[in-house]
C-alpha cells in the first residue's frame, strides 16, 4: 500500500490499512461515541436541527418528530444510558485491573465528541480506541461515526496530535448477541406460561430502516451481499443465531426481520417491511402473539421507547395480539464484558483465529475497507479508521 493510501489519523499498527490488526497497540484511553439526545424541552428542536443539518428541513417539520421527545418531557433516555454504560465499562475495566480511562462524546448533542477530544488532549492521551454505540455496517451506523471522528479532530485542531482507531463492528460478537438470546428465551417462556402455543407466536427482529441505496452500499462492495448489503445480511445472520440458540422446539418458531423509524420522503425507497405493517398481517393470519426483538439497538433509546414500546405495542393491542418486547443489551454483563474484550483485541493484537464471532460473516474488519458504507446523497467525506475513500 502506498503512502497516499495510508489510513489517516490512525495508530502505527492500523495505518497500513490491513483488514485485521494483530500488532499490539498501547492505547491511552477509550472513546465511547454515541448519537446523543436532548435533555429538556428547550433542547429538542436545536437537537433535531443538528441531526438533520444540511438538509434544509424547516422547524415545523421537525416538530412532527419532536412530539416523540416531548412525550418524555423533552428528554431522550440515551444520555443516561450512556452514563450508565460508561460507569459499567469503568467498573469492568477496574475489575480486570486494566488502566484505560473512558471518555464519552456524542455526535449530535452535549457532551460533544470535540469535548471528549479536548479532554483527551488536556490529559495527555494521544492514542484512542473508539467504541461506537452501533453494532452493524451502514452509513449511519458506522461511516458517519468515522466522519465525525475526523471532523472533531479538525474542529479542535488536534488532527495530527491525537490518533483514533475503532473496534470492529460487533453485530455477531457473543457479548452483543447473548442478551437477545436470553431475552427471547424469557419471552417465549412467558408466553408458554400464559398458554400461548409456539405455533401461534411469531418473532419480529426489528431494526432501524435506512434508505435502500445506503443499504445496498453497506459493507465492502467486493463481498457482494446483495440488495440489502451488509446491513441486511448481518441482521439476518444474527437473527438466525438467536433463534437457533433457543430451547429444543422453540428454535422452530416463525420469525421475520422488520424495520422501523423510517424518516425519508415517500418517494425514496427504504428497507421494508415496517414492523407495524407486519403486525397487522400477522393478526390477519390468526397469530396470537408477537415477540419484538430490537436487534438493531444497543439500548432503550427513543426509537425503542416510542416506535416499539408505544406505536408497535399499540398496533398489537388494536389487532388483538399479545406482544412482548425483549430488552436491549443496555448494561447486560455479557455486553459490557464483550465491549472490553473488543478493546483488548486491539490492545493486545489478538490473532484473527482467536476472535469470537457467532456468524460466518465475522469477525468484521478492524479497518473499514475502501468505499465501505457510502452515502449516495452526500458522497465520501474524510473519515478515520478506514481506507479511503
Amino acid at each position: 500500500m502506498s503512502l497516499v493510501d495510508e489510513v489517516p489519523g490512525a495508530t502505527d499498527a492500523a495505518r497500513s490499512g490491513a483488514e485485521h490488526i494483530t500488532e499490539p497497540t498501547a492505547y491511552d484511553a477509550i472513546l465511547l461515541a454515541s448519537f446523543g439526545g436532548p435533555e429538556g424541552q428547550d433542547d429538542v428542536i436545536p437537537f433535531l436541527r443538528q441531526v438533520t443539518r444540511g438538509r434544509g428541513i424547516p422547524d415545523e417539520r421537525l416538530e412532527e418528530v419532536a412530539h416523540h421527545y416531548r412525550a418524555f418531557g423533552g428528554v431522550s433516555p440515551i444520555n443516561d444510558q450512556n452514563r450508565q454504560l460508561k460507569a459499567a465499562l469503568e467498573a469492568e475495566l477496574a475489575r480486570r485491573g486494566i488502566d484505560l480511562p473512558v471518555l464519552w462524546g456524542n455526535r449530535n448533542w452535549k457532551p460533544w465528541l470535540s469535548d471528549a477530544l479536548v479532554e483527551a488532549n488536556e490529559r495527555g492521551f494521544r492514542k484512542l480506541i473508539a467504541i461506537g454505540t452501533s453494532a452493524y455496517s451502514s452509513y449511519s451506523s458506522c461511516r458517519q461515526y468515522r466522519e465525525d471522528y475526523a471532523q472533531a479532530l479538525a474542529d479542535t485542531g488536534l488532527d495530527g496530535v491525537i490518533e483514533i482507531d475503532k473496534v470492529r463492528q460487533f453485530f455477531d460478537h457473543p457479548g452483543f448477541v447473548t442478551p437477545f438470546i436470553d431475552g427471547l428465551r424469557d419471552a417465549l417462556a412467558e408466553l408458554a406460561e400464559r398458554g400461548i402455543a409456539l405455533e401461534d407466536t411469531h418473532v419480529l427482529f426489528s431494526t432501524h430502516s435506512i434508505p435502500s441505496s445506503d443499504a445496498a452500499r453497506s459493507g465492502p462492495a467486493e463481498r457482494h451481499f446483495g440488495e440489502g448489503g451488509a446491513y441486511a445480511a448481518q441482521h439476518l445472520a444474527v437473527a438466525e443465531v438467536v433463534v437457533a440458540a433457543q430451547e429444543p422446539g422453540a428454535s422452530e418458531v416463525g420469525w421475520d426481520l422488520v424495520f422501523q423509524s423510517r424518516s425519508g420522503p415517500p418517494s425514496m425507497p427504504w428497507l421494508e417491511p415496517d414492523v407495524n405493517d407486519r403486525i397487522v398481517e400477522l393478526a390477519a393470519a390468526d397469530m396470537k402473539a408477537v415477540v419484538i426483538v430490537p436487534l438493531g439497538f444497543v439500548s432503550d433509546h427513543m426509537e425503542v421507547k416510542w416506535d416499539l414500546d408505544t406505536e408497535a405495542m399499540e398496533t398489537a393491542k388494536e389487532n388483538g395480539l399479545v406482544a412482548i418486547r425483549v430488552p436491549t443489551p443496555g448494561v447486560h454483563a455479557a455486553y459490557v464484558s464483550g465491549l472490553v474484550d473488543l478493546v483488548l483485541e486491539r490492545r493486545d493484537g489478538v490473532p484473527l483465529a482467536e476472535r469470537p464471532a457467532l456468524t460466518a460473516l465475522g469477525p468484521w474488519y478492524d479497518v473499514c475497507r475502501p468505499g465501505c458504507c457510502e452515502n449516495v446523497r452526500l458522497g465520501f467525506k474524510p473519515a478515520l479508521a478506514g481506507v479511503a475513500p
